[in-house]
């Protein structure tokens, strides 16, 4: 049996970052960037108004009220041509250049207008309301690095860098096999002694929220035949994962059926809870992840071990999430020599601290506690006993791991 970080390095060294593929922007969301996207603007091109307004020197509204002369205007999508010159102001909208002679902004709540009569009732100084050239961004910098997981926010930048196209990482194939002659799926008629298979649906969403194509095999039957009919379907993936099928029971098939079929075995079991019965090897050229068939075990498992092997395929280091923290709302108990995952609450005390309380129960059965968890502590082999208060480290949940 060895340790947790033993595991991850072991399954993470597996991987190399895959091919580099083009795609447009509408294509774009949820990839991860393979080349830094560089500007090819400037943005704003020029110096351009904040606000609807006037555009004047801002010498000549030092002392108010001042009067200025309106000698044109500068739409949104146009320009006032002409100078600026003492005593005069260019109607402005938001977004439009400043004309020369110009250096500020008077927003038209400070001004009242007869005509071509601008009364101007409070002064600006250089510079106000302004958006300077390249206040945003310039042509050549650097928008988005690589390695990032695209969010609309950098779609939406990219598109305002004029850049219509983006290098990213090919999508890891990861085929997803359930097995269990107990499992039926969802909407299908349940027999007294049958269970809802949840962990191929549940491992198909996790993999594509973080950045993979899941290729769900179906679920086999507690029979060499049916794994290995099913297992042949991984054939081109980058990865196959299995749920169930690794513990010790007299059922628990799938390492004795794909070590017939050419499984070469890593490692089996983790000193972890919930998570203990996991396997990794590789199928011909074809890597393999057992995961616990408990889906509680099987997603915190595929939390902590198949998300950095998909971020090894996308490039992204272990270093792309630094580890967090929080204090404990509850005090904890001792722990044994395995390494713990509790499922816990997250709040903000007085403080403004960030606050972890561990659900009381605690069953690696109990799926709506993951469902409903924010968080889990990490509690270390033989941890002693931890008090409200202390500061524990946390596996974030929320925004992002279950769901984007």
């Amino acid at each position: 049996m060895i340790s947790v970080e033993e595991a991850l390095a072991r399954i993470t060294a597996a991987f190399g970052p895959l091919a580099v593929e083009t795609v447009g922007l509408g294509e774009a969301l949820g990839r991860v960037l393979a080349e830094d996207v560089v500007a090819r603007v400037t943005q704003p091109p020029a110096a351009v108004s904040a606000m609807d307004g006037y555009a004047v020197r801002a010498a000549d509204v030092a002392e108010v009220p001042a009067v200025l002369t309106e000698i044109g205007e500068a739409p949104a999508g146009g320009c006032y041509e002409g100078t600026v010159e003492a005593g005069q102001t260019v109607r402005i909208f938001t977004g439009a250049p400043l004309p020369r002679g110009a250096d500020a902004i008077v927003i038209q709540e400070n001004t009242e207008a007869e005509g071509p009569r601008i009364t101007v009732k409070e002064g600006a100084g250089p510079g106000t309301y302004v958006r300077a050239a390249g206040l945003d961004f310039r042509a050549g910098e650097v928008g988005i690095e690589a390695g990032r997981l695209l969010t609309a926010r950098d779609v939406g930048l990219a598109a305002a860098m004029n850049v219509p196209w983006l290098r990213v990482r090919r999508r890891p194939r990861i085929a997803i096999l359930s097995t269990g002659d107990e499992l039926v799926l969802p909407g299908e008629p349940v027999g007294p002694n049958q269970l809802i298979g949840s962990n191929g649906l549940a491992l198909a969403a996790f993999v594509a929220v973080c950045g993979g194509e899941p290729v769900n095999l179906g679920i086999a039957k507690d029979s060499r035949e049916s794994l290995v009919t099913l297992a042949a379907g991984a054939r081109g993936a980058d990865l196959l994962v299995t749920t169930g099928g690794a513990s010790v029971g007299k059922h628990d098939l799938v390492r004795q059926a794909l070590d017939e079929s050419g499984l070469e075995l890593d490692f089996w079991k983790i000193a972890m809870r919930p998570g203990k019965p996991l396997m990794f090897g590789r199928m011909g050229e074809i890597p393999l992840l057992g995961l616990p068939g408990n889906p509680v075990s099987s997603l915190v498992c595929a939390l902590l071990y198949l998300r950095p092997a998909i971020d090894a395929m996308l490039g992204r280091a272990p270093g792309d999430r630094p580890a967090e923290t929080a204090v404990l709302g509850a005090a904890l108990g001792a722990n044994d020599w395995r390494q713990d995952y509790l499922r816990a609450h997250l709040t903000f005390d007085a403080e403004g601290r960030r606050m972890a309380t561990a659900f009381e129960r605690q069953d690696s059965s109990m799926f709506a506690t993951l469902a409903h968890a924010d968080c889990l502590i990490v509690r270390p082999p033989e941890a002693p006993p931890a008090q409200a208060g202390d500061t524990v480290p946390i596996v974030p949940l929320a925004g992002g791991t279950f769901g984007v």
